[in-house]
């Protein structure tokens, strides 16, 4: 691998960290911020929940951008809007200010400085033998961000208060804005040789794609992986001490999925280079509803989340490799950030689900048990679609390549 290449991937690694770890952390404002100014936690789910949603919508459209001009400016400018929504977040007075704050300054950033282009440019300076265990690395950023800053950012909250601790992370994030110009250095040398959707039109390569019922698979999977990961990093830390636990034991929760989800975004990134991603990805979602069973039947201790925690980040995001590997196989690279931004949009419209519906179930009924069985259900469907995914390259494809 090349010097420049290299560059391009830690730089990467290093602008998930901030931008996803950032984004991970969310969840320890939910409780202080509701409190101190006075909402109810549907207010602050639901904000969260748009976020979710304006990142994905976004997404495919900072994908299209990315794969036509670069990914380096998009990433520059994801992470400066970015900064000034963590900023503008930080100084709210009113739910409506919070909504435009965290909901569409951030997704505007979000999407520009998010997994979908990042992981585009990274795929296009790795040779294709080794892409799903170099996409397991950089999905390993956000994992790294979220060890880092979840318990960060629950420190500044008792150091600083929540605005002062979002202004910190605000400086943050703008300042790695500056990594996003080595984005640019790796060009697409290794796509243009083995890429025989390099000729595609980007009709013709949405056409493709929403032709192919994999495609649809692979998002109403996404969708679910969405669901579980802002149920469980918008509300385990409020779950936490609504259960009688101290606040830092959420934010220590958090920070441990993201510690071992480096092993379990790694460990899938290399296994998705050797046995077939759909099984894998059918592995890890039965196994996440599995997790949250247990988790649910138990007593709500320390140690349980915790081991909950633990458990949850083997299979955090293990299934972005695997995912966008499916889709980088399937249709090549030409267009991969904006094809894997439309199936990134679906795990969003999970993500909102999970914040929202959360934080509404909770004040419907005064529990999260509701949510939790919901989680596993999704679980077990998102196990058994993946099985009939076709995943074999498109026909078009391997003519091409002969």
């Amino acid at each position: 691998m090349s010097p420049a290449a290299i560059v391009v991937l830690v730089s990467g690694f290093l602008v998930l960290a901030v931008s996803m770890g950032t984004r991970f952390s969310f969840g320890v404002f939910l409780e202080p911020m509701s409190r101190d100014l006075g909402w109810s936690f549907s207010v602050f789910a639901l904000a969260m929940g748009l976020q979710h949603f304006l990142w994905g919508l976004l997404q495919p459209l900072a994908g299209m951008v990315a794969d036509r001009w670069g990914a380096g400016k998009v990433v520059a400018v994801g992470m400066l809007l970015y900064a000034a929504g963590v900023f503008w977040m930080a100084n709210v007075s009113s739910p409506y200010d919070l909504y435009f704050g965290s909901a569409v300054l951030i997704a505007l950033g979000g999407s520009g400085a998010g997994l979908g282009v990042i992981l585009g440019a990274a795929a296009r300076v790795t040779p294709a033998h080794r892409r799903t265990l170099v996409m397991g690395i950089m999905t390993a950023g956000a994992s790294f961000g979220q060890l880092i800053f979840s318990p960060l950012a629950q420190g500044l909250i008792e150091r600083f208060g929540w605005s002062g601790a979002l202004t910190i992370m605000s400086a943050t994030a703008g300042v790695s804005a500056l990594l996003a110009v080595s984005l640019a250095l790796g060009g697409n040398s290794a796509a243009k040789q083995e890429d025989p959707s390099a000729d595609q039109t980007l009709r013709q390569a949405l056409t493709e794609a929403t032709g192919h019922s994999g495609f649809l698979y692979l998002t109403a999977g996404f969708f679910v992986c969405g669901f579980h990961v802002s149920l469980i990093m918008t509300h385990l830390p409020a779950y936490a001490v609504i259960c009688g636990l101290p606040a830092m034991t959420g934010a220590t929760a958090l920070s441990l999925i993201g510690l071992f989800n480096l092993v379990g975004t790694n460990v899938a990134g290399a296994l998705g280079d050797r046995f077939r991603k759909k099984y894998l990805l059918s592995g890890i979602y039965a196994a996440r509803s599995v997790v949250i069973a247990v988790y649910l039947v138990l007593p709500v201790t320390a140690i349980s989340t915790q081991l909950f925690a633990a458990a949850m980040g083997l299979l955090w995001l293990s299934t972005v490799p695997l995912t966008s590997g499916i889709v980088g196989q399937i249709f090549g690279l030409r267009y991969f950030a904006t094809l894997f931004g439309f199936v990134f949009f679906g795990h969003q419209v999970g993500a909102f689900l999970g914040a929202w519906l959360g934080g509404y179930l909770y004040d419907l009924t005064g529990s999260y048990n509701g949510v939790w069985l919901i989680a596993i259900a999704l679980g077990l469907f998102a196990a058994i679609i993946h099985f009939p995914i076709a995943d074999r390259p498109l026909v078009r494809e391997a003519r091409a390549a002969a």
